[in-house]
């Protein structure tokens, strides 16, 4: 008898121990914030899915990620000003060097942090209609028709607007031969915008919902994803000639030290480029770095007449300082000065 109560003692204790070594080895859940830019909401709420079960099957760890969405320049401005961002994933590059240049948020190399210049997915600008094409757009210099209305957001807040800029400029550069025939191209294609929401996706409400403007300069994906919810009401066209858009993310190294969540912030970051995540990438209507996933989407992502923004405007910190800055061109343009 007395052999069986210190069994049944030993077998309690043994359990209890196990309990208690159970509660302290399973680490604390964390949360994440992730800020974006507009159009990625979809994106990143299956992605979210996906990393939160590989990354509790490999450590054991609850996460669950927050989303912020907004448009990409008022987006870094935010996390300047204070949103506790783990991740930042805007729509360029130049809005993610603000936040190193504006309070040291992260490194000033922190695009070698992570392959491809830290951009896991790229995309371009296309040209949204309404369905059957009325006013027969066919490329960039029909948007400066008097008869045509043209929806983009402002490039002094939206990270998707300055792609839109840009592509437009250079498109007027080639085809007429100058810089002051593209401000001038670019000057008329503005002054067809009856407004300029903050970012693409409020563009794409006043364009699809709103029914406002004969044309919207898109994402790609966004303009997928009206062609999915509204097909019987707007169709998308190629233009001859468009810009390799590379959105690119990081840590937020301030916040992650502070917090604690560098090491799942990271690996977060990192399954960006894994197959799970590049095929959810294609699916939502990224255009995704490897090749197997480019392989599975090429249908639905054609290959397309791009340039980069290196090439033709020597990179971010330079288009950002001549064209949007206060002052700037764009300024300049909207001013009518």
């Amino acid at each position: 008898m007395t052999q069986r109560r210190d069994f049944i003692k030993l077998s309690l204790a043994l359990t209890l121990a196990g309990a208690a070594f159970a509660a302290v080895a399973q680490p604390a859940p964390v949360t994440l914030l992730n800020v974006s830019y507009d159009p990625t909401r979809e994106l990143y709420v299956e992605v979210n899915a996906a990393f939160t079960k590989h990354w509790k099957a490999k450590t054991g760890q609850d996460v669950t990620i927050k989303q912020s969405h907004g448009g990409s320049g008022r987006q870094a401005r935010s996390i300047i000003d204070g949103l506790d961002a783990d991740v930042a994933t805007l729509a360029l590059a130049g809005d993610t060097d603000a936040l190193h240049a504006n309070g040291g948020w992260i490194p000033k190399d922190w695009q070698k942090r992570l392959p491809l210049n830290s951009s896991p997915y790229t995309s371009t600008i296309v040209l949204v209609t309404r369905a059957g094409n009325p006013k027969n757009i066919k490329d960039w210099d029909d948007l400066i028709r008097p008869d045509v209305k043209v929806i983009t957001p402002n490039p002094k807040t939206s990270g998707g607007a300055r792609w839109n800029y840009l592509a437009a400029w250079e498109f007027a550069k080639r085809k007429y031969g100058s810089e002051a025939k593209a401000q001038e191209f670019v000057s008329k294609l503005y002054a067809n915008v009856p407004v300029l929401d903050t970012g693409a996706r409020g563009s794409s409400v006043t364009f699809a919902q709103r029914n406002q403007g004969d044309v919207f300069i898109s994402w790609e994906n966004e303009a997928y994803l009206l062609e999915k919810e509204f097909g019987n009401k707007v169709d998308f066209i190629y233009p001859s000639l468009s810009i390799l858009a590379e959105p690119a993310v990081t840590v937020v190294d301030k916040n992650v030290d502070r917090k604690g969540t560098r090491a799942v912030a990271t690996a977060y970051l990192e399954f960006l480029y894994t197959d799970e995540a590049q095929d959810i990438i294609g699916k939502h209507f990224y255009r995704p770095t490897s090749a197997k996933a480019q392989a599975k989407y090429a249908k639905q992502l054609p290959k397309l007449n791009l340039f980069k923004i290196d090439e033709a405007f020597g990179g971010w910190e330079k288009a950002s300082k001549v064209h949007f800055a206060d002052g700037g061109v764009f300024d300049r343009i909207y001013s009518g000065k």
